[in-house]
């Protein structure tokens, strides 16, 4: 997809080292220190995880053998967190609503 500029190999293939080192000299200039080629891997699976993909597929997905590998990868956030724990009480809030209401009702009304 990108070839290289460069008088020893203009027109071949970047390599993946290459590529690493033109996208760390953007990051660089852009005054984003902490940016790199595998920053985005790290981005990738931790948005697979907001997005309510399970360990073990994220995991399957990156080419990893054990999860607590996978884990070193996804950074959700206190956010991110929160938002889940919210989703999940609403859920279990609306379930005890619905089983409360089906006590309170009875089934044998003539």
């Amino acid at each position: 997809m990108f070839l290289s500029e460069s008088r020893r190999n203009h027109g071949q293939p970047l390599s993946l080292w290459t590529w690493s080192k033109v996208v760390r000299r953007l990051a660089l200039a852009a005054g984003v220190d902490r940016f790199s080629t595998h920053t985005t891997r790290h981005l990738c699976l931790t948005d697979l995880a907001r997005m309510g993909w399970e360990l073990h597929a994220i995991a399957s997905f990156a080419g990893h053998r054990h999860t607590d590998t996978t884990l070193q990868y996804v950074h959700l956030s206190g956010r991110d967190l929160a938002e889940k724990l919210k989703s999940g009480m609403d859920h279990i809030h609306a379930w005890r609503v619905r089983m409360l209401a089906a006590v309170d009702t009875p089934n044998d009304a003539a």
